[in-house]
């Protein structure tokens, strides 16, 4: 007897170095609100997930894709901008104008410390759409360009006025960043007027 298709072959149980094998688990924290890569990463680990972080995120990559909300994690950039940018934070999705796609955390952390002057007609849309998508990306933009100015300019009074602003910002990673400098403002001063 002839067989015209092939048979279909059955997809082989998830093993545990595939998230899929914790797919229960991960579902039910997910919609807890845990969509933190790195902490599901670290729980199903004590589960016995051999596999790795990336092969995790690109399962909630699709998660968060089907979502209106996603986390967003700015990266790290060099100091002493780094806590101007680096915040966790629940936003709506911000969708570049021009191609459709979501804007990548990377990319939001560098137009946040770009000044408007320094844009690309493609770079300002972003930062419009990342505005309208995010109050957080608003406040934190200002701050960093206000930041910027009192560097170049050396004013110490201004320099005051806009500690006391990110320290009432509301935003966590300002908020840190203001403490850390008034740990030691008299370095931080000279640094200012000196450098």
């Amino acid at each position: 007897m002839k067989v015209s298709t092939p048979p279909e072959r059955r997809a082989a149980a998830p093993k545990p170095c595939s998230p899929n094998y914790f797919l229960d688990y991960l579902s039910r924290r997910w919609a807890e609100g845990c969509v933190r890569g790195r902490e599901l990463l670290y729980e199903i680990k004590l589960r016995g997930y051999s596999g790795s972080f990336s092969h995790l995120e690109r399962l909630l990559a699709k998660w968060r894709r089907a979502n209106d909300a996603k986390v967003v994690t700015l990266p790290p950039v060099p100091e002493p901008t780094r806590a101007l940018t680096t915040t966790i934070a629940t936003v709506p999705r911000a969708v570049d104008p021009a191609t459709g796609w979501t804007i990548s955390p990377i990319v939001a952390a560098s137009l946040c410390i770009k000044p408007r002057g320094l844009l690309t007609p493609s770079q300002a849309a972003k930062v419009d759409a990342l505005k309208s998508a995010s109050t957080d990306f608003t406040a934190m933009r200002r701050l960093a360009m206000r930041f910027r100015g009192i560097l170049r300019s050396k004013d110490i009074q201004k320099f005051g006025v806009w500690l006391d602003d990110a320290q009432q910002s509301g935003i966590y990673a300002m908020q840190r960043f203001a403490r850390t400098v008034r740990r030691d403002l008299d370095a931080v001063t000279n640094a200012l007027t000196e450098g």
